[in-house]
């Protein structure tokens, strides 16, 4: 079994940013050679680390660190009144929380969303092998939590169990039911499941304060950020 101890890493190239105008990236990510367990997926995230498919990765550019990780504690996590809307909003959904699988009704909807939110990133066209590239894991416990209005898939949020928290990989939903703050809404529900099970975090990726698509993450509070190898509050 590969420990963090023998765990090798390897550097991407520089190239262009996708959150930050004019700035340069790079990327490390684990060993694709590695044999990865999810106690070992839990040890990398509580150092920031991230999932992209069998892929573990996390921002390591020179001279910015705008890329923060961040996790919500999840017992002291307190709504607010707009958090209190969108409940209220979404009483008519059903959620049913099932192993992570592809079918052609998730595709259709994960489709539809990137044709219509991302058509000018670099997630488009999207193709089932995007879909299971991204969003299946060969050696994680990964769950799609499925929103529903009676038989109608509304959303899918893809999360991964940890051995200390959730941590929320993706929202898709069908973008006419944008008004209904689908991707917030999933927030709430994996703090929710998390709480019910005894988890203590659910992590949510990186907060990066100057792009809007990153900073929503400050409305879930208490946030801990992950700098210079602790977490902490901001």
């Amino acid at each position: 079994m590969t420990d963090l101890a023998t765990l090798r890493f390897f550097r991407t190239p520089a190239h262009a940013c996708s959150y930050l105008e004019d700035r340069q990236a790079s990327t490390l990510f684990v060993d694709p050679q590695a044999r990865v367990t999810n106690r070992l997926y839990s040890d990398l995230s509580r150092q920031g680390f991230r999932r992209s498919g069998d892929y573990l990765y996390r921002p390591y550019c020179d001279g910015c660190s705008a890329c923060v990780p961040v996790r919500v504690r999840t017992s002291d996590f307190t709504t607010r009144r707009r958090h209190r809307r969108i409940w209220r909003a979404n009483e008519d959904l059903q959620l049913e929380i099932r192993p992570a699988r592809f079918t052609r009704e998730i595709y259709r909807l994960y489709a539809r969303y990137i044709e219509h939110r991302h058509g000018d990133g670099d997630m488009y066209p999207p193709s089932e092998e995007q879909f299971n590239g991204f969003l299946m894991c060969s050696w994680g416990d990964t769950r799609f939590f499925e929103f529903r209005r009676d038989e109608q898939l509304v959303a899918v949020a893809v999360v991964d169990v940890l051995d200390d928290g959730l941590s929320a990989v993706y929202t898709f939903f069908d973008p006419d039911e944008g008004h209904r703050s689908p991707g917030t809404l999933a927030v709430l529900w994996q703090i929710e499941h998390a709480r019910d099970r005894g988890l203590p975090y659910l992590y949510l990726g990186y907060w990066i304060r100057d792009c809007n698509k990153m900073n929503y993450k400050d409305q879930f509070q208490p946030l801990e950020h992950y700098r210079l190898g602790r977490w902490s509050p901001e």
